[in-house]
């Protein structure tokens, strides 16, 4: 087991793993604002805060939609692939008892064929020498 080496990207049995948030529940949490110190003094200063950007109600929802699209897009692709390879394999297999069939079907005919010119030319021989001793 890696020489007692733990990899950090294993979580451990005693270990909670939280769920990730859904882009339902990302698009209903509203943004937080930083809680600010209460500072007891005659002066201060307010600290640096840095504005990050929040999008609004109809950026998310219009963000949501480009996400699935895109999801949707490499899902079709993903399925095309598997349903080709799927309908190549099974009509493999149906070509493959195809051409076993017909085999089958050629042998047998050529089978019956010999055996009846085989058949035939023994009796012409046979009719021959006995023509031939009378």
């Amino acid at each position: 087991m890696n020489n007692g080496k733990l990899d950090a990207n294993i979580p451990l049995l005693t270990e909670v793993i939280e769920p990730l948030p859904t882009l339902t529940d990302i698009i209903d949490t509203p943004p937080t604002a930083p809680v600010l110190p209460v500072i007891e003094s005659d002066h201060f200063e307010l600290p640096q805060t840095r504005q990050e950007p929040t999008l609004s109600r109809q950026d998310w929802e219009r963000l949501a939609t480009e996400v699935q699209e895109k999801v949707l897009k490499q899902l079709q692709d993903r399925i095309d692939f598997v349903i080709e390879q799927r309908v190549r394999d099974g009509l493999a297999d149906v070509l493959q008892t195809a051409v076993e069939g017909m085999a089958a079907q050629i042998r047998e005919g050529l089978h019956q064929t010999l055996d009846e010119v085989i058949c035939r030319a023994v009796s012409l021989e046979l009719v021959k020498l006995q023509k031939q001793n009378l």
